[in-house]
């Protein structure tokens, strides 16, 4: 009898125990949604438990902007005097005439709170050597009268002189610009007529002159980087070639900039922004062994993952402000085209004078609440400890943890250690309307950062398609930072890579998780923030 009455009082105390188990003391997350209790998840457990679906709302772009009935193309980025960073850019349409791409303008302090001044600079006529604008830069001359460098576009060529053109305009309140009426100068001999583009004008202390860089093809040499000089900005002698790595067909909207004692060049081609370094402004500039700080595609020229990259200091932080392009003709691809969204990103330089790309620090004032992080397994083995994930798939099988609806606007940070062959990363799918999860994938493997809207079935069978490199093997463990709006992802790593993507899966009411493909990975330190 004794027995008997002990059996019951285990019964009752374990059915107790499931009903009160995930709800007695759980707090509550930022939605006022109930948390799941930390607890962990047996491996063969067949993962009955869900994370409901909560109500998802697409935002305004704060931090990737992008205008109403258009898409923002090559940026010229300019500070004030009063630190606010201003970024004129080429207005892109579906719907380009014979007249196309005026120069519009965001500004910002912050990185993520832009003013949208609309449109500074129209293009011509087609009489005109300026039907369509191209790349240049702004500055300020000692007398405080603001200067706008620029591309002239006419595809008639000018009477035999060149398709483009360096062109010139100024402005007392750089929200009016008055353009000259003359052209300051077409290619010199031996070189394109119809490629000569994007100056870069600066003055230099050293040589006490204005240095002017263009991006230019030399007959024999390629795409090039050339140097002209001036002391008024009215005349200007060709100086020639500073950089010629005789790779590539165009080196489009070059900059040159210095950190820590050490120059680099940005210049961008293929889709891609590249670097090189100098020790000196005068060259010779180096492109080291990876010279791609974010995504490319894997054949040449197959998306604008983040192109024409060009520096802003502000704040004693150098930002690299460019632009990730619209979704190609399928979602997820990993295909962008030309235009899209408002890009920056933050350099860091490494010890070995390399550079690497982090989040904004100004981003830190955005993101400032804290979304409770709870989770539970999907497949394979998971254990979940609090803000800590441990995954483990067999060979050819996979392991998932849902953390449920991902934020329209969100920060996720982690700590990841991953096998030195592994293949694991961030999952989104999962809702009730859609229960395939794609993957974001740390491929240690291959050595590359990837998404392309591949299942996590998938990502054995196909070849990757948005890409960057990046060594796993300089540590078991990587710091991660996701920061998501909208459809947009940014991946960074060890303040060294990112990687953009659109991820449509994503959004809608998608849930975020983390995944591992066949190998034994760690999340740990999960920490996800959304705006106050």
């Amino acid at each position: 009898m004794q027995k008997y009455w002990l059996a019951v009082l285990l019964i009752l105390a374990l059915l107790l125990s499931a009903c009160g188990g995930g709800a007695k003391g759980a707090p509550a997350d930022t939605e006022g949604n109930l948390a799941l209790a930390p607890a962990e998840e047996d491996a063969e457990s067949s993962y009955s438990e869900s994370i409901p679906d909560e109500p998802y709302a697409a935002v305004e772009y704060s931090l990737y902007p992008s205008p109403e009935g258009g898409y923002v193309g090559d940026v010229m980025p300019f500070v004030t005097d009063d630190g606010t960073l201003e970024l004129y850019y080429l207005f892109d349409t579906d719907r380009n005439g014979q007249g196309y791409h005026p120069i519009y303008k965001y500004s910002s302090k912050t990185l993520y709170d832009f003013k949208d001044h609309g449109m500074v600079l129209n293009f011509g006529q087609m009489s005109d050597p300026d039907p369509a604008l191209g790349t240049g830069s702004v500055m300020q001359d000692p007398d405080g009268l603001y200067h706008l460098f620029y591309t002239g576009h006419n595809d008639t060529g000018n009477g035999g002189k060149g398709k483009e053109c360096v062109m010139h305009a100024t402005s007392t309140d750089r929200e009016n610009w008055v353009k000259d009426a003359d052209v300051l100068f077409f290619a010199p001999e031996g070189y394109s007529k119809d490629d000569f583009r994007d100056p870069e004008v600066f003055w230099v202390e050293r040589d006490q002159c204005y240095w002017l860089l263009i991006a230019a093809r030399e007959d024999t040499l390629g795409g090039v980087v050339v140097k002209y000089t001036s002391t008024d900005l009215k005349h200007w002698d060709f100086i020639g070639p500073i950089f010629a790595p005789m790779s590539q067909f165009m080196l489009e909207c070059p900059d040159l900039f210095c950190i820590g004692g050490t120059w680099y060049l940005t210049y961008s081609w293929d889709c891609v922004t590249y670097y090189a370094i100098g020790d000196s402004m005068d060259g010779p500039f180096v492109a080291p062994r990876d010279n791609i700080l974010d995504g490319k595609g894997l054949t040449e020229g197959s998306g604008f993952i983040f192109y024409a990259g060009k520096t802003a200091e502000l704040n004693d932080a150098v930002y690299l402000c460019g632009w990730l392009g619209r979704a190609g003709l399928s979602s997820d691809s990993g295909v962008y085209q030309w235009a899209g969204n408002v890009l920056n990103h933050q350099l860091v330089q490494h010890e070995d004078k390399t550079l690497g790309l982090k989040a904004p620090d100004t981003f830190a004032d955005y993101f400032t609440v804290d979304k409770l992080v709870h989770a539970v397994g999907k497949a394979g083995g998971v254990t979940i400890d609090g803000n800590n994930i441990s995954l483990s798939a067999d060979p050819e099988s996979y392991a998932l943890a849902d953390m449920g609806t991902r934020p329209a606007s969100m920060t996720l940070e982690c700590d990841v250690t991953l096998d030195e062959d592994g293949r694991a990363g961030f999952a989104f799918g999962g809702s009730a309307k859609d229960e395939t999860y794609t993957a974001l994938c740390l491929d240690a493997w291959e050595n590359l950062l990837h998404y392309e809207g591949y299942e996590i079935t998938e990502l054995s069978q196909y070849e990757p398609a948005a890409i960057t490199k990046f060594d796993f093997s300089r540590s078991d463990t990587h710091h991660v930072k996701l920061v998501c709006e909208n459809e947009i992802v940014v991946l960074y790593i060890d303040d060294a890579k990112a990687l953009s993507s659109r991820i449509t899966h994503s959004t809608d009411g998608a849930h975020i998780g983390v995944f591992a493909d066949g190998c034994s990975p760690s999340f740990s330190n999960i920490s996800i923030k959304i705006p106050g």
